[in-house]
């Protein structure tokens, strides 16, 4: 039988998976993490994103829904998420809705989601000397 590289390296008794120590978050971070990546991971909430972070102001529901491949009723519902998070605001006038970013709330996201992902990144591993 042959052994790997990382088996041979082994003392009897030792652990072969990091301690919860080591480990890059806490479970409750994983959760919150896992949460803010949910939100993000849909193309159509990145789009209305991406258009509303361009234009900068504020912008008509009617030009968000003309600028998606989805119906009305698609379009409500994940700009009601993107407002639940926190990361857009909205503000009625008569039958029309106006969107806008929070900058501060989506400047948080970005941190946090780059953070999660510094923490995933793999740590350079000791060399052993002979």
């Amino acid at each position: 039988m042959n052994k790997t590289a990382s088996e041979s390296l082994r003392t009897f008794g030792s652990r072969c998976c990091p301690d919860p120590g080591e480990r890059p978050f806490s479970a409750a971070r994983a959760e919150s993490a896992a949460r803010s990546l949910e939100l993000l991971a849909h193309p159509i909430r990145l789009t209305l994103l991406g258009i509303l972070c361009r234009r900068g102001g504020e912008v008509c529901v009617c030009d968000l829904e003309a600028a998606v491949p989805v119906k009305q009723p698609t379009v409500s519902h994940h700009l009601r998420l993107l407002r639940e998070a926190g990361l857009v605001q909205v503000e009625r006038r008569g039958q029309w809705a106006h969107y806008r970013i929070d900058p501060q709330a989506l400047a948080a996201l970005s941190s946090e989601v780059g953070e999660v992902l510094s923490a995933l990144r793999p740590k350079a591993r000791k060399e052993k000397r002979a």
